[in-house]
């Protein structure tokens, strides 16, 4: 076990810092074709949701309700999706994605359709700020 929180390189390849919760950092994943975050808690070596403690499972649950707040207030999704599948990435991370019925994925799931489309680097920057100010408002 190490003691420092350290971000799975590939989350960090893929997304944007949004900020912390008092758990988990938020991140915002660069495609532009789905409004996305991803929650990973600041433990080291977690993988699966029982490997944190009660405490911090119940914090991460909270915020994962705070993040699905901010994403309907964010981008007015007419479904968000939830999910925690690690698969690809062992570290613990849960998605929350706000999914429209015309998206290019619907009614399927987000994974493994087409190529990740980077947001052009203004929108993603008003799209940072939105969503901090929601995060800090909630």
């Amino acid at each position: 076990m190490t003691d420092a929180f350290d971000l799975d390189p590939r989350l960090a390849a893929d997304t944007v810092p949004v900020g912390d919760l008092p758990l988990a950092r938020v991140l915002l994943m660069d495609d532009a074709r789905f409004p996305w975050l991803i929650l990973v808690p600041r433990r080291p070596d977690v993988s699966e949701l029982t490997d944190l403690a009660p405490e911090d499972a119940a914090t991460l649950w909270q915020e994962v309700r705070i993040a699905v707040g901010v994403m309907q207030a964010l981008a007015k999704p007419d479904k968000v999706n939830v999910a925690a599948l690690g698969n690809v990435v062992a570290q613990m991370h849960v998605h929350v994605v706000g999914r429209f019925r015309s998206d290019p994925a619907w009614p399927g799931p987000v994974w493994g359709n087409g190529e990740r489309r980077p947001y052009p680097p203004h929108a993603r920057a008003q799209l940072l700020e939105r969503a901090g100010a929601l995060f800090a408002a909630a």
